[in-house]
């Protein structure tokens, strides 16, 4: 239930480019999204650029904990992909500032519903 295999992570240079490019976006500080609609399954990326991060421990710090937190709190996107609604998600940290666990996991909980209520709403 709280896992976070291979299958969902979005790989792949076409895919990765599209979501980024074609992809709505969402922001709940410091994390922004980019979002596109897809057939098949839910795959999220992270990512914390080296322009803002200098160090690799820091930007590898920043990814571990965004993929904890979405892991976590990843349950109502499974529930529309169930519904076979799926998509590729991005996610990009965009402060120049390390930000704490808390931090991220209350931004990634704003991304994932802002995300879930504008699908429910462009349904109807």
């Amino acid at each position: 239930m709280f896992s976070f295999p291979k299958s969902m992570r979005l790989c792949g240079d076409l895919r990765i480019q599209a979501t980024r490019s074609q992809g709505k976006r969402y922001v709940a500080w410091p994390l922004r999204a980019h979002v596109i609609s897809v057939a098949g399954q839910t795959q999220v990326m992270v990512w914390a650029p080296k322009s803002l991060h200098k160090h690799a421990v820091d930007r590898n710090r920043l990814r571990r904990l965004m993929r904890e937190a979405y892991r976590l709190q990843c349950e109502p996107l499974k529930q529309l992909e169930q519904q076979g609604r799926a998509f590729h998600i991005a996610i990009y940290h965009m402060d120049k500032e390390m930000s704490s666990q808390e931090q991220i996991s209350r931004a990634m909980h704003k991304l994932i519903t802002k995300i879930v209520n504008d699908q429910m709403t462009n349904v109807k």
